[in-house]
């Protein structure tokens, strides 16, 4: 990796706003301020970030379709000739904005957890959750149907599921009754959950983490090779562990192509995706030095002594404690201390729904 070459994987988590209460949520959002930016603010966080001059960036959160006016920061991006992909759960997807997405918009990505409601809402922590993903889900599908028919570019969308050992067994399931019902959904990606935020809970990773040996067995070419005959021929399905981000100093130095970079809402820069700590804020300070001092982080002997003394995924969570609290704020240790213990089957949280297309 030469001493210029900036990040090349962006992912900017837009809110800490969230309908969902998801068991294993890694920014824990929902339960924490939003830190949303006036729309000028996110306007010049995406200029700092396009002085990267990035190929594509990933828009997550929290929930990215709270944020007023998304669909402008979107075109912003686009305009520079950046390419968005975007992740949602879909609570909230109206007609209009799935029109205005379309067009600008390189993939739009809904996360669904389980193959049924009765696991997806557990897992998201809402009743009704499975529900709305599924509308959602028609809706992109029906704009994709519309465009191809009008001649136009097919709008592109897919389905995440971050596995856990509570929807393991539908794996299956997930390619054999939910990706048939929208004929246009281009992917499904199933990930091994990874062990930060609230999914690096002691108490989680005793109940909800896949074991090393489920990982293995994820990722296994057969594994995949099932799913994918499992599924609509014109969906592509993969499995990942997800050991990047662990950014284990081994892997980085096997991946001198792997270079990303986390933002907060507020603008504020992650040393490492997934950790927490931050090194300035985009709204102040030059990107490229805000870049190198995450670069410097992920040399630092604590991070490298944490890092490679993973041995397995119980490790990696204890690494993620260790490492946000000694260089997370007062603010985050705080955050920490009040993580409740997770308790498995606990029932979701019911509340009003409103029309999803509303």
């Amino acid at each position: 990796m030469t001493v210029d070459a900036g990040p090349n994987v962006l992912i900017w988590d837009v809110t800490f706003a969230c309908p969902l209460r998801c068991s294993h949520c890694y920014t824990e959002s929902g339960r924490r301020r939003p830190q949303n930016l006036s729309h000028e603010e996110m306007l010049r966080v995406a200029d700092a970030l396009i002085t990267f001059r990035p190929v594509m960036i990933t828009l997550c959160g929290g929930e990215p379709l709270t944020v007023p006016r998304i669909v402008e920061v979107v075109e912003h991006f686009a305009r520079a000739g950046v390419r968005v992909f975007l992740y949602t759960s879909g609570w909230s997807m109206p007609e209009q904005t799935v029109r205005d997405l379309a067009g600008i918009v390189a993939k739009i990505v809904v996360s669904v957890d389980g193959a049924t409601a009765e696991v997806h809402d557990r897992i998201r922590g809402r009743a009704g959750s499975f529900d709305r993903a599924m509308a959602a889900l028609a809706l992109l599908d029906a704009e994709s149907a519309r465009r191809v028919a009008a001649g136009e570019s097919p709008l592109r969308f897919g389905i995440d599921n971050v596995v856990v050992r509570s929807n393991y067994h539908q794996l299956d399931e997930m390619c054999t009754s939910v990706a048939p019902r929208f004929p246009h959904l281009s992917e499904v990606a199933f990930g091994a959950v990874v062990p930060t935020g609230l999914a690096s809970r002691v108490s989680y990773g005793e109940h909800e983490m896949l074991s090393d040996e489920q990982v293995a067995a994820l990722v296994d070419e057969e594994t995949r090779q099932r799913l994918q005959r499992a599924a609509p021929g014109s969906v592509t399905v993969s499995t990942t562990d997800n050991f990047g981000v662990q950014m284990h100093p081994d892997y980085i130095a096997s991946h001198p192509d792997f270079r990303p970079l986390e933002i907060e809402p507020d603008g504020g820069v992650r040393a490492m995706p997934i950790y927490e700590g931050t090194v300035g804020n985009l709204l102040t300070e030059d990107p490229y030095v805000l870049w190198e001092r995450s670069r410097s982080r992920w040399q630092d002997p604590f991070v490298l002594e944490c890092l490679r003394g993973i041995r397995s995924r119980r490790d990696w969570a204890e690494a993620v404690r260790r490492i946000d609290y000694r260089f997370g704020s007062d603010e985050v240790r705080a955050r920490i201390d009040r993580r409740r213990v997770f308790e498995p089957g606990q029932a979701p949280r019911q509340i009003a729904l409103r029309p999803v297309g509303g």
